[in-house]
């Protein structure tokens, strides 16, 4: 088996909400969506220490609009990325099928 097959069967056994498929992004790329990642994990348990201390309802809620902003962020950055690269890539090598699964990850975005 080779070492892409192997990779995804990894990926495919680790999560099943995952396509199988895989992405090498370039360091900056991954670094910044890391950096947003670790950002966000830090509100929420900014949030969590803020329930823990009985903050006020509408402080808390405030800050879970914020972190629902940044994950909003996250996900364009991600999106206009997956669309300069994967999409692009796919449409160029005569693979049409990728607007269709396009069209369905902006559905479940738009949920």
């Amino acid at each position: 088996m080779s070492e892409n097959e192997n990779k995804m069967e990894e990926i495919e056994g680790s999560c099943p909400h995952c396509s199988g498929k895989h992405k090498d992004r370039d360091d900056k790329e991954k670094r910044d969506l890391m950096n947003r990642l670790k950002r966000i994990e830090g509100q929420v348990r900014g949030v969590e220490g803020m329930l823990e201390n009985d903050a006020y309802c509408t402080d808390i809620l405030v800050q879970v609009s914020a972190i629902t902003n940044a994950l909003n962020s996250f996900n364009k950055v991600l999106l206009a990325n997956h669309m300069k690269t994967c999409v692009t890539e796919n449409i160029r090598e005569g693979n049409d099928e990728i607007i269709d699964e396009l069209v369905v990850t902006l559905q479940k975005l738009m949920k």
